[in-house]
């Protein structure tokens, strides 16, 4: 029996259906486990957001090779960029308590009453509600830390698209 591996359209209908998941297990954990998102939260999901619609339109367009791997490549460019937001949080988690930035308003407060640039400030650097650890998985693992990991995994299926024809030639 030989192992068959899907071509590219199919891994990255499941790259989309994978950050589609990981969206509604974030919504969950907002709406119904009551865990109110800080700036960094929805800066990543964003760039989650954004990796899915890159590997749905390369699914949807199936272009030839190049534009597969330009995809690809545009994909994997959000997971690095969503990894950043990542591990600034988890930096921010991992200060002594004494050095951790001060709290501001929350996001639909400052939405309402600030300018552009300072909700843009909010969702790029953070504040101290960013540094707080709101839940473990397994008792180990915090949110950023899960949504470092996916971006690890997103970014090894996207590079894996980017250059598995390159592989099979070989």
């Amino acid at each position: 029996m030989t192992l068959t591996i899907p071509d590219n359209r199919i891994i990255n209908f499941g790259v989309f259906a994978a950050c589609v998941v990981t969206i509604i297990i974030v919504l969950y954990m907002e709406h119904v486990m009551l865990l109110s998102p800080c700036g960094l939260c929805i800066t990543q999901r964003v760039f989650v957001i954004l990796c899915g619609f890159c590997c749905l339109a390369s699914a949807i367009h199936n272009p030839p090779f190049i534009g597969q791997r330009n995809y690809a490549f545009l994909g994997a460019s959000m997971c690095i960029f969503g990894s950043y937001f990542a591990l600034r949080q988890i930096w921010l988690q991992s200060l002594p308590e004494d050095q951790i930035p001060a709290c501001g308003p929350g996001f639909t407060y400052i939405l309402e009453n600030f300018p552009f640039m300072d909700l843009f400030n909010f969702l790029l650097i953070g504040d101290g509600n960013c540094a707080e650890v709101k839940y473990r998985f397994l008792g180990i693992f915090t949110i950023p830390q899960m949504s470092m990991a996916a971006y690890v995994l997103l970014f090894s299926t996207c590079m894996y698209i980017a250059f598995r024809k390159r592989l099979q030639d070989s």
